[in-house]
């Protein structure tokens, strides 16, 4: 029979396992668009998670269609979701602050990526996009999906011209 110190000690060891078998979070080999700081288990730059625009094309992609205070009609965004992007780095906190290129930034919980299909948008309209046209990255959620979103706090929440995420 199992003594209470062997079920502690194979415990921990089950428990350890799934570090041993992350896979390492690539290097880019392009311009750096994205920084992810702060609580980043998977660092590839120092205590950082950098990513170029090859590693976000490389995730799984995801569209949608919505309106926002941005632009006149409806566009369609296209990128990783931004949980998958703070999964590939293992970011863990209970907030994140988005930096904007020209140093806005905004704070908003962690549980709006696990709760909404908040996305790194890379493409408008399916195509990239410049810095004058709120690029590279644009943070943004599926406003037209929810009721709930479609408010100043989630608006203000978005961030276009995305540089960098720090995990809190």
């Amino acid at each position: 029979m199992p003594t209470r110190r062997s079920f502690v000690r194979t415990s921990a060891a089950l428990l350890a396992l799934p570090m041993f078998q992350a896979h390492a979070l690539q290097s880019p080999t392009g311009p750096v668009v994205l920084s992810i700081t702060g609580r980043v288990f998977k660092p590839n730059t120092g205590a950082r998670a950098d990513f170029d625009m090859a590693m976000l094309a490389s995730m799984p992609q995801h569209s949608f269609s919505t309106r926002s205070p941005w632009f006149d009609t409806a566009r369609r965004f296209t990128g990783p979701l931004l949980r998958e992007v703070l999964g590939a780095a293992d970011a863990q906190g209970e907030t994140l602050r988005a930096y904007a290129l020209d140093d806005y930034s905004v704070e908003l919980p962690v549980t709006d990526p696990q709760r909404y299909d908040v996305l790194l948008a890379r493409l408008l309209d399916g195509k990239p996009m410049a810095v004058r046209d709120k690029g590279p990255l644009f943070m943004i959620y599926p406003f037209d999906s929810d009721a709930a979103l479609r408010n100043a706090v989630h608006y203000n929440r978005s961030a276009w011209q995305l540089r960098r995420i720090e995990v809190k």
